[in-house]
C-alpha cells in the first residue's frame, strides 16, 4: 500500500491490507507522524485521544469486528517503526511515485536512499 499526500509526499505504508488495517487501528493519526520527534508524536497521539477519549474501546470493537484479537495488535511504537522501515527499505524504491513533472515525490520519512 502506498500513500500519496496532497503535499507531494509519497511512500509505502503497509505490505497488504491486513498491515494497513493494524496501522490504522493502533495509530490512526499516523499521517501526522512524519518528521516528528518522539515527544512530538506523544503530543499528536494525546491530542487525538482528547478528541476521541473512547479511542481504545472503539479500536478494540473494530478489531474484533474484523476478526482480530485486540491484545495481539502491534504497539503504536512498533507500527510507526514499521512505517519508517518501509520508507527506508527496498520497498521504497519499488513504490516510488513520480509526479506529473517526472520527478519523484518526496518520501514520507527522510531517507538516506532517496535520490
Amino acid at each position: 500500500m502506498v500513500y500519496v499526500s496532497l503535499d507531494g509526499e509519497a511512500g509505502p505504508i503497509a505490505l497488504g491490507l491486513a498491515e494497513l488495517v493494524r496501522l490504522c487501528l493502533v495509530a490512526p493519526w499516523w499521517r501526522d507522524a512524519h518528521r516528528r520527534t518522539a515527544e512530538e508524536l506523544r503530543a499528536v497521539a494525546d491530542e487525538y485521544r482528547e478528541d476521541l477519549p473512547d479511542l481504545d474501546r472503539r479500536r478494540d470493537r473494530a478489531a474484533r469486528a474484523l476478526g482480530l484479537d485486540p491484545a495481539r495488535l502491534p504497539s503504536q511504537a512498533t507500527a510507526l517503526a514499521r512505517l519508517v522501515e518501509l520508507s527506508r527499505g527496498p520497498w521504497a524504491a519499488v513504490c516510488l511515485v513520480v509526479g506529473h513533472e517526472g520527478d519523484p515525490l518526496d518520501p514520507l520519512f527522510d531517507t538516506p536512499t532517496h535520490p
